[in-house]
C-alpha cells in the first residue's frame, strides 16, 4: 500500500508511545458510533490519528498521565498532525480478567482505566491489537473537519496520506521479541480456567 485515508483515532498520549516505541499494544472496545455498538478490525495498516477530548489522566500510568492536559468537551486542534502509520499485525478477543491482567506491563494505561474497560459492556470483550508503528517520512497537518469528530474508532480522511519512505519504530528483531511475548501471554495466560476463551482473530 503506497497511500490511504483510513485512520485509527486514539488518544495522543497513546500514539506518541507508539511512535516512541513505549508500547505496541491498544486494548479497545470501541465508541457509541461504532457500527452496532461493537468494535471491529477491518484494516491491516491504519494512519495513527491523534485525539484529546478523552484523555484523561487518573486513567494512564504515571509516566504518561504527566504528559496530558485535558481539554473542554468538543475540543479539537485546528489542524491534526498525522506523523505515523501502523500494521495491525495481530488481534486478540478477550474477555479473560487475568489474560487482561497479565498485559499490565505492556501498555500505558493504569488499573483504574483496565477496571472500568472491563465493568463498561460486560457482555462484550476487550480488542489486543499488537501494532507495528511506522514514523511518516514527513510530518502532515492536516485540517480538521466535522466528519472526524465523534465517538469512533475508524475513520476516512479528506485526502490520501503516502506510506513511502516511512521508518519502522522497531527493528524487526525487537518487535518479533515483543510480540511473541504477548502472544505467548495469549496462549497461556495465567490463572484462567478453560472456560475463559481468548480468540486470536484474523485480519
Amino acid at each position: 500500500m503506497k497511500s490511504t485515508t483510513r485512520a485509527l483515532k486514539e488518544w495522543n498520549v497513546a500514539v506518541n508511545a507508539l511512535e516512541e516505541g513505549k508500547t505496541i499494544v491498544l486494548l479497545r472496545k470501541g465508541g457509541i458510533r461504532e457500527q452496532a455498538g461493537q468494535f471491529n478490525v477491518a484494516d491491516k495498516q491504519v494512519l495513527l490519528y491523534p485525539t484529546f477530548e478523552h484523555q484523561q489522566p487518573d486513567l494512564l500510568k504515571p509516566d504518561f498521565a504527566s504528559q496530558v492536559k485535558t481539554v473542554e468537551s468538543g475540543w479539537h486542534p485546528e489542524f491534526i498532525k498525522i506523523s505515523s502509520w501502523a500494521e495491525i499485525t495481530d488481534v486478540f478477543l478477550v474477555a479473560c480478567k487475568p489474560a487482561i491482567t497479565a498485559l499490565f506491563p505492556y501498555h500505558i494505561w493504569n488499573e483504574k482505566f483496565v477496571g472500568d474497560r472491563l465493568k463498561w459492556q460486560q457482555n462484550q470483550p476487550i480488542y489486543i491489537l499488537l501494532l507495528r508503528a511506522y514514523r511518516l517520512a514527513q510530518n502532515l497537518e492536516i485540517p480538521y473537519i466535522s466528519a472526524y469528530g465523534g465517538c469512533r474508532s475508524w475513520i476516512d480522511l479528506a485526502s490520501p496520506i503516502s506510506l513511502e519512505g516511512s521508518e519502522a519504530v522497531l527493528c524487526n528483531r525487537e518487535y518479533l521479541e515483543r510480540s511473541n511475548e504477548i502472544r505467548n501471554l495469549m496462549a497461556n495466560p495465567p490463572n484462567a480456567s478453560g472456560s475463559q476463551k481468548i480468540t486470536k482473530l484474523t485480519i
